[in-house]
């Protein structure tokens, strides 16, 4: 089931990514976000009354002239409704409806999807009273807040939650098939990737019409095992329109890791990790999705003795402190090490679903624990008494203790480490709760 996204659309100026921020220190509604892919471009996922949601900011370009900014909103806008479950129009009480406003409710107009006009800066009675201008755009839905001040956004984030279908937040069935995405940038070889798979063993079950028009599900067997593969590039082409390939990827690289189980992050290894891998890499890791990592184009690199072996370890260093992922060499044209990948992302599928039993847990983390205590608080020691693995989707233990509170990260990465080294939990975030005994 794919996630259910919300894009903050409007022109340069009106408090988009101010709004954004908001929404991230709102009762700590968001639980992390991701910047990096351009200078203001953000995403991240968001909690409000019991539902998840993914928002984007579309903000972010910078403008050589006044019709080339122009372009990239109606750009941004187009993208955003095509791919989004609902807009957030944002405008600015205290410059009234611009031409360009006028433009962009123009373009929503025409929208299926449910739009939300957002008037910003409405701090006091009086640019209330002025923001009533803004009825006049005939949206059915309006709202009046203060980015900055915060007043207002509940309202707003209510009737977000409120139109986000129940069935969107439960967790996969058991009997599900194992799903892999495969992301990354544009061009560094996803459908290539899917083909040369696909091509090679002719072993398609059945297509299953994707969540989106740009992500592709194909049903697939391979080490006697079915498992469904999600493609999310280059599906549709447009002739006329030069799309925005870095928000688009983006998009659709959220919607991919809503539906997967494990992702496979393609890099290019004549490029090296980017900022914007790294971003997609750290949201796929909070959402709690598997991970693999395949550097292709391989064979363009000049190699040496050592050459893979350094490679990895910088880029282990790069993805710390989750640096506990399959990392291989590939090259698609080549069909290097492509079915390799696929036996690692099933393994990691496996070790997704690992459960591990209470009493095996205790014996080996209550060991762990007595070899390196806890520290000291305020002159009282921290005692772990136990430890058990939560009813979760994804692997997640509760730790049971008498001031779970003053539990360091250091602390907390050593049990991770404790975790993922007495249990092969290759490849899968881990979510560690410390809960009062």
């Amino acid at each position: 089931m794919s996630g259910f996204t919300v894009a903050i659309v409007g022109r340069p100026n009106v408090g988009k990514s101010t709004l954004f921020n908001r929404l991230l220190e709102q009762r700590k509604a968001i639980v992390d976000d991701v910047s990096g892919v351009t200078r203001d471009r953000q995403y991240g996922i968001a909690d409000w009354n019991g539902k998840t949601f993914n928002v984007i900011d579309t903000g972010g370009f910078v403008a050589n002239s006044e019709d080339i900014f122009e372009r990239e909103i109606r750009k941004q806008v187009k993208i955003a409704m095509e791919e989004a479950n609902v807009l957030l129009f944002m405008c600015d009480v205290t410059t009234g409806i611009t031409d360009l406003d006028a433009e962009v409710a123009d373009m929503l107009r025409r929208s299926s999807k449910p739009v939300f006009l957002v008037i910003n800066k409405v701090d006091n009675g009086d640019r209330l009273l002025e923001a009533t201008e803004f009825y006049s755009m005939g949206f059915e839905k309006i709202f009046f807040l203060s980015s900055i001040t915060g007043s207002g956004t509940g309202e707003l984030l209510d009737e977000v939650a409120a139109i986000i279908p129940e069935e969107l937040q439960a967790e996969p069935k058991d009997g599900d098939l194992p799903k892999i995405a495969i992301i990354g940038q544009p061009n560094v070889g996803k459908s290539s990737l899917l083909n040369a798979l696909v091509g090679e063993e002719r072993n398609i079950v059945s297509d299953i019409p994707g969540t989106t028009r740009d992500t592709i599900h194909t049903h697939y067997k391979l080490f006697q095992k079915d498992f469904v593969l999600i493609d999310t590039a280059g599906v549709r082409r447009k002739n006329k329109v030069h799309e925005d390939l870095e928000f688009y990827s983006v998009i659709r690289a959220i919607k991919a890791m809503d539906d997967a189980d494990v992702c496979l992050l393609l890099l290019d290894a004549t490029k090296g990790i980017t900022a914007q891998d790294l971003a997609i890499f750290s949201l796929a890791v909070k959402k709690g999705k598997g991970m693999v990592v395949l550097v292709n184009k391989w064979d363009l690199i000049e190699k040496e003795t050592n050459t893979a072996r350094d490679y990895e370890a910088e880029l282990k260093k790069r993805l710390a402190p989750f640096s506990d992922v399959p990392i291989i060499f590939t090259s698609v044209p080549e069909k290097q090490r492509i079915f390799k990948a696929i036996e690692e992302a099933l393994k990691v599928y496996d070790n997704r679903q690992r459960k591990i039993p209470t009493s095996k847990l205790n014996d080996v983390m209550l060991k762990a624990i007595e070899s390196y205590h806890p520290p000291v608080v305020r002159g009282t020691p921290i005692r772990i008494k136990y430890v058990t693995q939560l009813p979760t989707h994804t692997p997640a233990f509760a730790f049971f203790c008498n001031l779970p509170d003053d539990v360091k990260p250091p602390y907390r990465n050593y049990l991770e480490n404790q975790l993922r080294s007495n249990f092969d939990f290759q490849g899968v975030p881990l979510r560690i709760f410390f809960r009062k005994k």
